[in-house]
């Protein structure tokens, strides 16, 4: 039983060093940059974050007429969308 786990150990500690080499070796200890933004074939497709994509529309919002109310009626809404509740 000793034997097995130790065996299971080995096999996980040398999986984990093999995984981490690429950040051993590189020394800046940081990964690749997963964010949707930081993808070329992203932006070339214009698709960008939801953060991103959240404040590009509510700098286009405040700059409209009549969206400061319509922003004020999204901020204090429950529902996401700004729909009103039925009852």
């Amino acid at each position: 039983m000793a034997k097995i786990l130790l065996f299971t150990l080995g096999i996980v500690a040398v999986a984990v060093l093999l995984l981490s080499l690429k950040l051993l070796l590189k020394g800046d200890a940081r990964g690749p940059m997963t964010h949707i933004g930081a993808s070329t074939a992203m932006r070339q497709r214009g698709i960008h974050c939801v953060e991103s994509m959240d404040a590009i529309e509510r700098h286009q919002l405040a700059h409209r007429p009549h969206a400061r109310e319509q922003l004020k009626v999204l901020e204090g809404s429950s529902d996401p969308l700004g729909r009103a509740e039925s009852h």
